[in-house]
């Protein structure tokens, strides 16, 4: 099976999909368009003119990471969603969930009013204290089995904590699983690899550009 993804280097869901092909170890190539002025075959076959886009042999394509992660892990490998259907469906609502926080840490992070970063800190961390009671003794989402909920926000952690006003904020005391689940997905090698060469400076420098006043 050929896999092809559809990305721009900075994307937080095709990032989702990185961290499920690369935990599989499965062969697929990556090709990378910019968004602001995005190539007309993209535009084709994108309905929601959206990155991530899996082409599948050059003829079918899928779109939403979700989908994308759902079809990767039942074709390939040793499946990372649970085969209960209540377990598969309540890992899926907590990926939808992390959908979500991936809003509100984007506000967060590209905040440029000093007045407002206090009341979206704190949105942004009442946020992640819901999952607090849902993790289980880690180190991962369901306890010591890496699953498509991990793959879903390992790139929501690797963003936030690249900023040490939020990885140094005391609010995560609070949270000790959710910041220990967050410290094991970034250790986590197939979220390491996950990222594009320079990606550390690359997102900061768009975070500064966009005016985040926490880098």
């Amino acid at each position: 099976m050929k896999l092809e993804l559809v990305s721009f280097d900075l994307c937080p869901y095709v990032q989702r999909s990185v961290i499920t092909l690369k935990y599989k170890k499965a062969p697929f190539t990556i090709t990378f368009i910019d968004l602001e002025s995005p190539p007309s075959w993209f535009e084709e076959i994108s309905p929601l003119g959206k990155v991530p886009v899996l082409k599948v042999d050059d003829k079918t394509v899928l779109f939403e990471s979700a989908v994308i992660n759902e079809f990767i892990d039942e074709t390939i490998g040793t499946p990372l969603h649970p085969r209960d259907p209540l377990e598969r469906a309540f890992a899926r609502a907590w990926i939808e969930y992390g959908s979500e926080l991936f809003m509100t840490s984007y506000h967060l992070l590209t905040e440029r009013d000093s007045t407002k970063l206090g009341a979206k800190k704190k949105e942004l961390f009442d946020d992640l204290a819901r999952l607090e009671p849902v993790l289980r003794q880690g180190p991962y989402f369901r306890g010591s089995e890496f699953s498509l909920v991990d793959a879903a926000y390992a790139p929501l952690f690797v963003r936030l904590l690249l900023s040490e006003k939020i990885s140094n904020d005391a609010a995560w005391n609070r949270i000790p699983k959710v910041r220990a689940w967050a410290d094991a997905l970034i250790r986590e090698p197939a979220v390491r690899d996950s990222v594009v060469p320079g990606f550390t400076e690359k997102y900061i420098a768009y975070c500064r550009e966009a005016g985040s006043l926490l880098y």
